[in-house]
């Protein structure tokens, strides 16, 4: 079957065109709602975004010309839109509405024939659902699951009466023989008895199986009505790729864009609002952040610009970071385009700051620093498309720039249902949930292995030591008996932080949906929300950053100021190499670093200090000898150890590196895993 690319694009192509036709129509009657003319600029701008990234260049370019109409009725100074422009605007979309029609679905097999009604028939098939009709199946589905646990137990009642049944037959039965002359009633009863016996029996075997059945049934329902609406954010990634390298090629820049964190699950709807938003803000990093190869070079940095969104769950919101390695803000720039559009005074415009150009560019007022319009940037629509997402959202936009070192925008929304695995744990009694991205590790903890650290406690294990709290004294609760003197101990980061959580019983990694608490209930910091189990039973689900800070509350001023090993840096332009070693030392308790070019690395070293280098030595531009012996000869970095690991075996090669000053030689024909941690151990203590 073929894969159908653009099924999407024509769900949401067919939304914004219909949008954009009816936003036209009121705009006739309210030729001077600037509000209206900036949600349409908005719409057609994101049609336009969506179509270049899966090269649909006519919808783009009418998209384009949407919003070359629109534009010179957005500010309060501009004439109303005419009858005529509202013509002009309303053929665009007839002609979109055409364009769109030609997109048909491919067809099943290569060789068939496309039916004609294919595209209709998608509009039927593909809907959006309402999210409260979501909510309200999720609530059926868990009432019908809690309904079923009742007939559970209903059903050790029947169980009971079975077993009644059966000891007034065995009654019945036992004094026949020491009655006078037998008991006629006994003897008439026995057979109804019996009879009774063999009914519970029967409807127990026939209830027991069907509420069996009914419970799997139940189960399979509400895990796919728990994520019928969630939507990993690893969806994100491509379609924000491909703008990025649409935008880069249309300005002859040079672009990688990297994400982390796709396993987060949010709502369909929020993601999608947010897939909207980080459309604009990523093509305004290459627009506006981005410089050319040549001035990049110019700048010490390598000729490729880099864009990096990350995607991070702090309890009951989640945060899409975008980061670049450009220019930064220009500040001139806003300064200029500040004035001339009567925005600041000349001599206000002068005085704004880093900070201010930051604030005026999220006010919404379409504040642009391109010297002209082109397909990417220069209307000022970006930002303000990003900013009105995060207002509908009830989310937050965060800009922050650093002149020539780039800039980081910052979009936070909250979750109203969201998808987690979760390592669950048993302290006091409760069930709880920790999110597992947070888990480092889990080991058995002897209560003897817990110490008094000044005020609070600490234990100490793989070289640091950690401060330490049980989850039910986190939560306010008696601490629970633990194991035979065992505690199950949980190692949680957050922020860079680490500490150890005591729990009664470690149960086990499932996946959890987590729910906000309601508004009117007060939680401590280390409650993000709370999940439904499968008998309808709340549990809470902690935050990692509201636990490290207890345990740091907690413990006295040794543990909290232990020192903690540096993470090490890999550097390999092999992904397979990469992954593999930072399996190895991650294993090994060791926090890890990545990069994929000894230039990405250099970066890295001079922003951020490391304990060790583990490097490659065959690369494209600068191979891991001239790093090491860059390093060496760098006043930063000359302290920080590098084990080179390579495929090259020859006498002179390791003598190359030992001249370049690589504290150790691992040839990867060679490798053993042993003996990379010893060297890595050694090292880095």
């Amino acid at each position: 079957m073929t894969k159908d690319r653009l099924k999407y694009f024509r769900v949401e192509a067919r939304e914004l065109v219909e949008a954009l036709g009816r936003g036209i129509l009121d705009l006739e009657k309210a030729p001077g709602d600037r509000a209206l003319v900036a949600r349409l600029l908005r719409g057609a701008h994101t049609l336009k975004g969506a179509a270049r990234v899966v090269q649909q260049a006519p919808i783009g370019d009418l998209a384009h010309a949407a919003e070359d109409a629109l534009a010179p009725h957005r500010d309060e100074a501009s004439p109303p839109v005419s009858r005529d422009r509202v013509d002009a605007l309303l053929r665009i979309v007839g002609e979109m509405q055409g364009a769109l029609a030609a997109l048909r679905a491919p067809p099943a097999d290569e060789g068939a024939e496309q039916a004609p009604q294919a595209a209709p028939d998608e509009a039927i098939r593909t809907v959006r659902v309402e999210v409260e009709e979501m909510d309200a199946l999720h609530d059926a589905v868990v009432e019908a699951d809690v309904q079923a646990a009742d007939l559970r137990r209903q059903l050790v009642r029947l169980a009971d009466a079975g077993q009644i049944a059966h000891a007034l037959d065995d009654q019945l039965a036992a004094p026949r023989a020491r009655l006078e002359g037998g008991d006629l009633a006994a003897q008439r009863l026995r057979p109804v008895v019996e009879e009774l016996r063999r009914a519970l029996a029967g409807a127990q075997r026939a209830l027991s199986s069907g509420a069996e059945r009914l419970e799997r049934e139940l189960g399979n329902v509400r895990a796919r009505a728990d994520r019928l609406r969630l939507v990993p954010a690893q969806a994100l990634f491509a379609p924000l790729e491909h703008a990025a390298r649409d935008a880069a090629r249309t300005l002859d820049l040079s672009v990688a864009f990297e994400a982390t964190g796709g396993a987060v699950r949010l709502d369909a709807q929020v993601m999608g609002a947010v897939r909207d938003a980080l459309v604009h803000v990523v093509r305004n990093a290459v627009a506006h952040g981005i410089e050319p190869a040549a001035e990049r070079l110019r700048r010490g940095k390598a000729a490729t610009g880099r864009i990096a969104l990350q995607v991070e769950r702090r309890g009951g919101r989640v945060a899409f970071a975008c980061r670049d390695d450009g220019a930064g803000i220009d500040l001139a720039a806003v300064r200029e385009a500040a004035v001339r559009k009567g925005l600041l005074r000349p001599e206000a415009a002068a005085a704004l700051d880093v900070r201010g150009a930051t604030e005026l560019l999220l006010a919404g007022r379409g504040l642009s620093t391109s010297r002209g319009v082109n397909d990417v940037a220069g209307r000022g629509v970006g930002l303000d498309a990003a900013r009105a997402v995060a207002a509908r959202l009830e989310g937050r936009l965060e800009l922050a720039s650093s002149p020539g070192h780039g800039t980081v925008v910052e979009l936070t929304v909250p979750v109203s249902l969201s998808a987690i695995s979760a390592l669950l744990v048993e302290s006091a009694g409760a069930t709880l949930a920790i999110p597992l991205d947070a888990v480092r590790e889990t080991f058995f903890l002897p209560r003897a292995g817990v110490v008094r650290a000044g005020a609070g406690l600490a234990v100490s294990h793989g070289g640091m030591v950690l401060p330490f709290a049980e989850l039910a004294a986190a939560l306010g609760r008696p601490a629970g008996a633990g194991r035979r003197g065992h505690l199950g101990a949980v190692v949680v980061e957050s922020g860079g932080r680490r500490a150890a959580l005591g729990a009664d019983r470690l149960l086990g990694v499932a996946d959890v949906v987590l729910r906000p608490l309601p508004p009117f209930v007060e939680a401590d910091a280390v409650v993000a929300g709370v999940s439904i189990d499968a008998h309808g039973v709340p549990q809470l689900v902690l935050d990692a950053a509201g636990l490290v800070a207890a345990a740091a509350r907690a413990a006295g001023p040794e543990a909290q100021a232990a020192p903690r090993r540096p993470p090490v840096l890999v550097i390999d332009d092999s992904l397979t190499t990469r992954m593999l070693e930072q399996s190895i030392l991650e294993a090994a308790g060791y926090e890890v670093a990545l990069a994929s070019s000894a230039e990405e690395a250099l970066e890295k070293a001079r922003a951020q200090r490391y304990g060790l280098f583990v490097v490659d030595v065959e690369m494209p531009g600068m191979d891991g000898f001239e790093f090491v012996r860059t390093t060496r000869a760098d006043p930063q970095l000359s302290s920080v150890p590098a084990i080179l690991v390579t495929s090259r075996s020859a006498a002179e090669d390791r003598r190359r590196g030992a001249e370049v000053g690589a504290s150790a030689y691992v040839v990867k024909g060679e490798f053993d895993q042993a003996r990379l941690l010893q060297h890595v151990a050694e090292l880095i203590a």
